[in-house]
Parts: structure tokens; C-alpha cells; sequence
């Protein structure tokens, strides 16, 4: 690849960067996929809004979707460009280390471990950070039963 591209990918990945409600979604899908619903319910801004936002670092090659049923999850994709891959390395520890980020982090754990869930994410499937492993199929399948 020669300097022209590099240049354009690391722009990119810049103007990626370079606004608060993307860097509060990347601080929250910085440890694992996450369904699109949990971040309007933590950020509280319109699903239209979070989408944008994830399709324009979907452009720029720093989280990618994945379809599951009706529900999108991201995550995150670091950049091949080992320089760039730094950068946005050192920019997630930044991100973790905040007091703000890690309220947010803190919401998202609430959101995903919470008896009784808005409508809007009942169903959603829960990150694996948050996913009780030791949940047995008969409980699981109750509470399942109970959200509907």
C-alpha cells in the first residue's frame, strides 16, 4: 500500500474519532459485541442516531455488524496499519481509563443484567461479558418466558 493510502486510512480512523457519541460507543463495544439496542438504552439517543454513527465507523473499518435475527451487534475491528492499530489501541485504554466512559460501562452492565428490561431489549440477545454462564436452561428458560 503506498503513502497516499495510509495517509487516507489514517484520516479516516481520525474522523472516526473525532466525536463524542462514537467514542462512547467504542468505549462500550470495547470488550465485546453488543446489540445496537443496549446503546440507545445507555447513551439515550435515538436508534436512527447510534445507527449513523455505527455505519460511519463501520466505513471508516473500526467495528463491524453482524445480523442476528432482527437485532445488528458490533464490535470492534482494529485497523491493519500497525501504526493505526496503536493509535486506536492506546485510544480504547484512554477511553477505559475516564470516569464518564466507565459510568456508561457501568449502565451497559445494569442494562444487560437487569430483571425487568425495557420492551425495547427484551429479547435481545446479552453480550457474553454480562451473560450469567452459570444460568441453568430450566431458570433461563422461565425468565425468557417471564419477558416476553
Amino acid at each position: 500500500m503506498n503513502g497516499k493510502n495510509h495517509l487516507a486510512e489514517m484520516e479516516s480512523l481520525f474522523l472516526a474519532l473525532a466525536d463524542k457519541t462514537r467514542l462512547r460507543l467504542l468505549n462500550l463495544i470495547r470488550e465485546n459485541e453488543i446489540c445496537v439496542c443496549f446503546f440507545t438504552e445507555v447513551l439515550g439517543e435515538s436508534q436512527p442516531k447510534i445507527s449513523r454513527h455505527l455505519a460511519y465507523m463501520r466505513n471508516a473499518g473500526i467495528v463491524s455488524a453482524r445480523r442476528e435475527g432482527k437485532w445488528m451487534n458490533y464490535k470492534i475491528e482494529f485497523p491493519e496499519n500497525t501504526f493505526a492499530a496503536k493509535l486506536f489501541g492506546d485510544t480504547l485504554d484512554w477511553l477505559k481509563a475516564q470516569d464518564d466512559m466507565r459510568e456508561d460501562y457501568r449502565k451497559l452492565m445494569q442494562v444487560c443484567c437487569a430483571v425487568e428490561v425495557p420492551v425495547t431489549i427484551a429479547r435481545a440477545p446479552t453480550p457474553n461479558t454480562f451473560a450469567q454462564p452459570n444460568m441453568n436452561h430450566s431458570v433461563k428458560e422461565e425468565l425468557d418466558i417471564f419477558l416476553l
